[in-house]
């Protein structure tokens, strides 16, 4: 709202009253043509004030003209009007110079730094590792080279399968794909195992190519091979092979949780104090120096760029920091208040684990009582397709 504001300010706006007996017929054809009003407030059944751009000024009047209202000018504000004013005084003039040299060379600078992840895979650190290899606020744009930065990010991160960097403006806008998490692909022409990637007890193995090295009933863990990728014929020998083949395996997910009987939770109150400022680059100038009225409280503050156009960011934010009030609860849990508490949060945990909930063949839980708490334990045994290509290394 602040920034909007700033905005309207900067391009110039009028307060207009509008007299007829058909305004209504006159704010929805302005809206249909997406005419920005703002404000408006009803003065009697046939008067209205409100507020308008410059640049929409004419339209609006004929649109009046066609629905038989009048328009009158109630106030023109904004910078244009100010600019106006004062255009014969000097010091005035000598300021708007300032200004714009002051907008001039920022231009030549980058103030804002966008990051857009094409596949809406949200890569952490991310913007950290963008500034360690040379893309920061302030940079002088000549200063930047896109190509020797896109280098240092891909060597520094194995989770990026594309990322571009385009300046526009004050604005430089990092677009970037998630690589996808795959596992190491073995060449159908190379010799390989099937070994096991989790723990588990072998419930059916059948071996396509190669030579089964485990059998039902055996406990198997990580690294172990399932299949081995050779056989053995009476009159050929040993010859290898790329083993195929497909296993199954009981595998158990477990967790445990310690859920005390009292506990402090928050409430939230409703209550909440606003403050605004703006930071001139890194330096930050308060509007309110006071401290909060809440003993405790959350701080939530977020950071506005202001921009002339859609990619002309100056050195300036507005700066809104919340802070929401709340009490501490003390919370007094009975043994099998704190138990259901306890398994509904592992469960959820577990389960998000498990990609198919269907194969979930048993669950147990086990809970342990203490003075103050309660131990609780969950297991879920799951059947699961289990293996791994791994490249056979002579």
């Amino acid at each position: 709202m602040i920034i909007k504001k700033i905005i309207n300010y900067i391009y110039g706006y009028l307060r207009i009253v509008v007299e007829g007996y058909y305004i209504e017929r006159f704010i929805n054809i302005c809206r249909n043509r997406n005419y920005m009003m703002w404000n408006i407030k009803k003065v009697n059944d046939i008067n209205i004030a409100l507020n308008i751009e410059i640049k929409h000024f004419r339209e609006i009047c004929k649109i009046a003209k066609k629905t038989q209202c009048k328009i009158r000018i109630k106030a023109k504000r904004g910078l244009p009007f100010l600019l106006n004013k004062y255009k014969k005084r000097k010091l005035f003039a000598l300021f708007l110079i300032l200004v714009l040299g002051i907008i001039f060379f920022s231009s030549h600078f980058v103030w804002n730094i966008e990051i857009i992840e094409e596949n809406g895979l949200a890569i952490e650190n991310i913007m950290e590792d963008i500034q360690e290899a040379g893309l920061r606020i302030g940079t002088l744009k000549n200063d930047i080279d896109t190509k020797e930065i896109i280098n240092k990010v891909r060597l520094e991160r194995d989770d990026i399968a594309w990322i571009g960097i385009e300046l526009k403006g004050t604005n430089a806008i990092v677009r970037l794909v998630k690589a996808d998490e795959k596992p190491e692909i073995v060449d159908e022409n190379e010799y390989c195992n099937i070994v096991s990637n989790k723990n588990g007890v072998i419930t059916k193995i059948n071996a396509q190519d190669g030579t089964a090295n485990v059998k039902v009933g055996d406990t198997v863990s990580v690294g172990d091979v399932l299949i081995n990728g050779w056989m053995e014929g009476k009159y050929t020998g040993i010859r290898y092979v790329h083993a195929k083949g497909e296993v199954e395996a009981r595998v158990w997910y477990t967790m445990n949780k310690t859920i005390p009987y009292k506990a402090t939770e928050k409430q939230y109150t409703g209550n909440v104090e606003t403050n605004y400022g703006i930071k001139i680059n890194n330096f930050k100038i308060n509007f309110s120096k006071g401290v909060s009225k809440f003993e405790f409280y959350d701080t939530i503050e977020t950071e506005n760029k202001i921009k002339l156009f859609s990619n002309f960011y100056l050195p300036i934010s507005v700066v809104k920091t919340t802070h929401e009030e709340y009490g501490e609860v003390q919370k007094t849990y009975s043994m099998e208040e704190a138990k259901k508490i306890g398994i509904q949060e592992i469960e959820e945990e577990l389960e998000s684990q498990i990609e198919n909930q269907e194969n979930i063949v048993n669950k147990n839980i086990n809970t342990y009582e203490n003075e103050n708490s309660i131990d609780i334990y969950v297991t879920y045994e799951v059947l699961e397709t289990i293996g791994t290509n791994e490249k056979i290394v002579f």
